[in-house]
């Protein structure tokens, strides 16, 4: 029976990046108490692990000093230092927040110990749904990340000898992670999103490849507006579990943002809960230990319902697609699964197909053959 975990205390929920901010940390509370209506924490092979704060040096392993010094400053309201160096700004994506230095240690600490279950043997999958902040750079905060929690988590399971997998599934580029393992053959990072032409951070061409002992390990498939499951699922049974199998990861790191799916209010993808719950039961038959983590995804009633469906699958549990009663009467939600999928015309199909299409063949012609494939 494979052995499951959740990486929650409220704690992670209770912060507000700004009052008009698409990025809502309470999407993870709702998730929580979705999973809490299930029962999934009373089943034997789940359980519920309360996160823990990343220390400073742990930080430092991506993160530069200067940088750690202006979050926590900036976080205290110090107002000698500015904001905009480090790319936090009022009215942008990345405004800042009193208190976001320790809700920022926290979310990438609960990565960490998700790390360290499986490290230690507790469970075979461990999910940080507060995490996935992929975005983040060494010296500045970007796309609503201020600490990357991915890379941090990564960096514990490389200082342990590992050989580990990153497969991101989040309708933006994961770009600071790429940027953390362009020149190293230890970390295989493969990110699925739509194309950098029409959605930020505007990277993530096939022919970003990864550098030196590097090239060949960075791994892009840029999608189309309005790729649907179909088109999806092809890409992915077409790129990841080759170069998974050539790679043998002790460990798989998933980003599972849900801003692919069809209803998400800033991107284009459209995926349903259906499409998504199959990528994660793939991803999660393609290493014996994995360590899952959220990342975007705007509509909090998509946000908990697909997440719920994830757990699930990590779990290798059916939830009913009645919503419990007492979840119904709190938050409005009735079924658990999407009732209806995107309403897509033949051309821009076509269009997402052609495009796909090409991306793969990309990579087939780019990368496979630097890994004797």
């Amino acid at each position: 029976m494979v052995r499951v975990a959740f990486i929650y205390d409220d704690a992670v929920s209770r912060h507000v990046l700004r009052e008009d901010h698409v990025m809502r940390p309470s999407r993870l509370r709702y998730t929580y108490e979705l999973l809490e209506a299930y029962g999934a924490f009373s089943e034997p092979n789940s359980r519920l692990v309360p996160p823990r704060f990343a220390t400073e040096e742990e930080l430092a392993w991506f993160h530069t000093r200067e940088y750690l010094e202006a979050v926590k400053s900036i976080s205290q309201g110090d107002n000698k230092v500015d904001p905009s160096r480090y790319n936090f700004m009022e009215n942008g994506d990345n405004p800042p927040y009193e208190g976001m230095y320790e809700a920022s240690l926290l979310s990438t600490g609960a990565s960490l110990k998700a790390a360290e279950l499986l490290l230690e043997g507790e469970v075979d999958v461990a999910f940080n749904a507060a995490g996935g902040l992929h975005h983040a750079m060494p010296d500045h905060a970007s796309g609503f990340c201020i600490f990357n929690d991915p890379v941090i988590a990564i960096q514990s399971l490389l200082r342990q000898g590992l050989r580990v997998a990153y497969v991101d599934i989040d309708a933006h580029h994961g770009d600071g992670v790429q940027h953390a393992f362009y020149d190293t053959d230890s970390v295989l990072t493969i990110s699925f999103h739509e194309s950098g032409r029409f959605l930020f951070p505007g990277t993530g061409q096939v022919e970003e490849m990864g550098r030196g002992r590097g090239r060949g390990y960075a791994v892009n498939v840029p999608l189309a507006p309005y790729t649907e499951d179909q088109q999806y699922l092809w890409a992915f049974g077409e790129v990841v579990p080759p170069l998974i199998a050539k790679f043998l990861p002790d460990i798989l790191v998933m980003q599972l943002g849900i801003d692919s799916h069809y209803l998400d209010p800033l991107t284009h993808l459209s995926l349903t809960t259906a499409g998504f719950v199959q990528l994660v039961r793939a991803l999660v038959q393609l290493a014996p230990r994995r360590l899952a983590l959220g990342g975007g995804g705007y509509d909090i009633g998509t946000v908990a319902r697909a997440w719920t469906l994830a757990y699930g699958a990590m779990m290798e549990k059916e939830f009913p697609d009645d919503i419990p009663l007492s979840y119904q009467d709190s938050y409005g939600l009735k079924t658990l699964r999407d009732l209806e999928g995107p309403a897509i015309d033949a051309q821009a199909r076509e269009a997402a197909w052609a495009f796909a299409r090409d991306s793969v063949q990309r990579v087939h012609r780019l990368i496979f053959p630097l890994h004797g494939l």
